[in-house]
């Protein structure tokens, strides 16, 4: 499918479908729609009052048209009260558009949507955006392909002439977000530790980015006994995975990504039961996957930005080699955890990476993690909790998730909430009370960050979806790669 800008006016289009976005309760067609629906003897008008089209946000109608028409179909889309409009009204309209003219199976498209803020480059992304997160399919497990019929092939973004710059970058951050998505999405038996370093090496190798892969010895080396830990149980080697984008010239800022990598999590002895989403945790992993997202993306892009994505990738796997409740571990900073319940282990890990990180000399550190369903508890499905001791951090996260379109709520960071961490035998425990469990889970993360900006995003609800939402079908939906792509990019 190929989305270009066009400077075709709206009543001279030709093509498959005509859609066009109106806003709720000013439905009356004036100016061009006016002509247009004069053009084609009224149907317009007809439909909306047949339908009671009032343009609410993402609602569609569509029609056919007469015989010997330039266009066979015209679709409308609300995009509710001009004053509440924004980019990610845009997303999901052409969002909208898209899953239509695809089952009406239209091969070219001409879309009309309003400018935002009077800006026709981020106009354009948003709306390129939308369409390819929507028609993304995950099909490479499937013997045969569901969908046999004809694809869409061409989107003209009408009123968008000279944006080919601002769809390119659409498909560079669509592309990391679709690589997040079927990482996610595989099972643990295609996407292990093996498999998500040689991820990594190919967006090395392909974009020309520096790679690092510390196997189990040199993590050794670095005392990173939290993350081996976990790792000692699987029979798959842990992988701890560095990825390095250095622009050409002095870079304005360094930052560092880390991403949690549980390519499967059975809880270790503390062994997941009944009920508990065994069968899902293959996308324990979830903040790795956006962040090689990211990394493809940001190596895309190619912003005067150095940027480090970190992974430490492992199992946590039931073996006559796992840990034990019990068992008192070493990170590489020197603290001690004693590991209170083998099923909190993905802050284990992230506990060696961020010591890691910490020692790059970066001016700020985000992690992404599916740590606690405690957050999803807090927050549901849709929101991520940030957790930062940094003010301006969390202001620049909070922007980039807005423009990106995704959610985040910033979380409190109750440092006597860590009284509930204390171990009597070690430097901490590594769960504590039932009770503020992401709260307690930050405040965990935050020992093993010494001087540098931080912040955490609990991820464990929105980087999957039970059914279609917006331009997310259902399934593994690649949050945090778009968020964290306008973080890099910030100005």
């Amino acid at each position: 499918m190929k989305i270009q800008p066009s400077n075709k006016p709206l009543l001279e289009w030709s093509g498959d479908t005509l859609a066009i976005g109106l806003f709720e309760d000013a439905v009356e067609l004036t100016g061009e729609l006016a002509k247009l629906d004069e053009q084609f003897g009224g149907v317009l008008k007809e439909l909306i009052a047949e339908e009671e089209f009032t343009a609410k946000a993402n609602s569609t109608i569509f029609t056919r048209v007469s015989a010997g028409s330039p266009l066979r179909k015209i679709i409308l889309v609300g995009l509710g009260k001009p004053d509440g409009l924004k980019l990610e009204t845009l997303r999901r309209a052409a969002a909208a558009v898209a899953r239509v003219a695809k089952k009406q199976k239209s091969k070219n498209l001409g879309l009309s949507l309003p400018l935002w803020d009077n800006k026709p480059a981020e106009t354009a992304q948003a709306i390129a955006e939308g369409i390819q997160l929507a028609l993304y399919q995950d099909i490479r497990f499937k013997s045969e392909p569901e969908d046999k019929e004809a694809k869409l092939e061409t989107v003209d973004l009408l009123g968008l002439s000279g944006q080919e710059a601002a769809i390119t970058r659409a498909n560079q951050i669509v592309s990391g977000v679709n690589l997040a998505r079927e990482l996610v999405a595989a099972p643990a038996n295609q996407v292990t530790p093996i498999t998500l370093a040689e991820t990594a090496q190919a967006i090395a190798t392909e974009h020309g980015i520096e790679i690092q892969i510390l196997e189990r010895e040199d993590c050794e080396k670095l005392g990173m006994g939290a993350f081996l830990g976990v790792a000692q149980a699987s029979d798959l080697p842990p992988k701890f995975i560095h990825l390095t984008y250095k622009p050409a010239g002095t870079p304005k800022r360094k930052l560092a990504i880390i991403g949690k990598g549980l390519t499967f999590d059975s809880g270790g002895l503390n062994i997941k039961g009944a009920g508990s989403g065994i069968e899902t945790m293959k996308m324990d992993m979830g903040g790795a996957g956006t962040t090689l997202g990211a990394a493809k993306a940001i190596a895309q892009i190619k912003p005067d930005v150095e940027v480090h994505f970190i992974s430490a990738a492992t199992e946590n796997m039931i073996s006559g080699h796992a840990m034990h409740p019990g068992d008192i571990l070493k990170a590489s900073n020197g603290k001690t955890i004693e590991v209170n319940n083998t099923d909190a282990e993905g802050r284990l890990t992230l506990a060696d990476a961020l010591v890691y990180a910490d020692k790059l000399g970066v001016d700020a550190i985000v992690d992404l993690a599916t740590l606690t369903g405690a957050c999803i508890v807090a927050l549901g499905d849709d929101i991520a909790g940030l957790f930062t001791p940094d003010d301006a951090v969390a202001s620049q996260l909070e922007q980039a998730a807005q423009s990106a379109g995704e959610k985040l709520w910033r979380m409190p960071m109750e440092d006597k909430y860590f009284e509930g961490l204390k171990s009597g035998i070690a430097d901490m425990k590594n769960t504590g009370p039932r009770a503020g469990g992401s709260i307690t889970a930050a405040l965990f993360l935050k020992q093993f960050v010494k001087d540098t900006p931080w912040a955490h995003l609990d991820v464990a609800g929105p980087v999957w979806a039970d059914k279609e939402n917006g331009y997310n079908s259902a399934g593994a939906t690649g949050y945090g790669v778009r968020t964290l792509v306008h973080w890099v990019l910030a100005e």
